[in-house]
């Protein structure tokens, strides 16, 4: 029986799939036995304001820096101006560990200053 012999560009194609396969499976196993279990932790960054029309938009980056994931997170944002106080709400359907969701928040006002804005976390589901 005569078995066919690989030539070279057939190994290196085929040490490239097993270096990818393993390197893989090496960091799912890593992250695997290194995940935590912190519940979801919000940071929230409010951005710059911007005019539009009569409204002023105002965009909001919300990170989970927990080991677990959150969902339905509903983020408060309040302008508190000279003479009025509004509030505005949106929520971020899915926010899984280490990622950063963002939204915008709109209010009926001239003009606004970023420490004019305040924006909280009102709650989430675990998933």
């Amino acid at each position: 029986m005569n078995i066919p012999q690989k030539n070279w560009l057939e190994w290196i194609v085929f040490g490239i799939g097993l270096l990818l396969i393993t390197g893989v499976f090496g960091f799912l196993v890593y992250d695997a036995l290194t995940l935590g279990d912190a519940p979801p932790t919000m940071a929230i960054q409010v951005g710059q304001p911007e005019q539009q029309g009569q409204h002023v938009i105002v965009p909001v980056a919300v990170t989970n820096r927990g080991d677990q994931p959150a969902e339905g997170v509903v983020i408060e944002v309040i302008y508190e101006g000279a003479q009025e106080q509004q509030q505005a709400q949106f929520e971020i359907a899915f926010l899984p560990r280490s990622a950063t969701g963002e939204g915008w928040a709109s209010f009926q006002a001239a003009s606004a200053e970023i420490s004019q804005f305040k924006a909280r976390v009102i709650g989430y589901q675990k998933p």
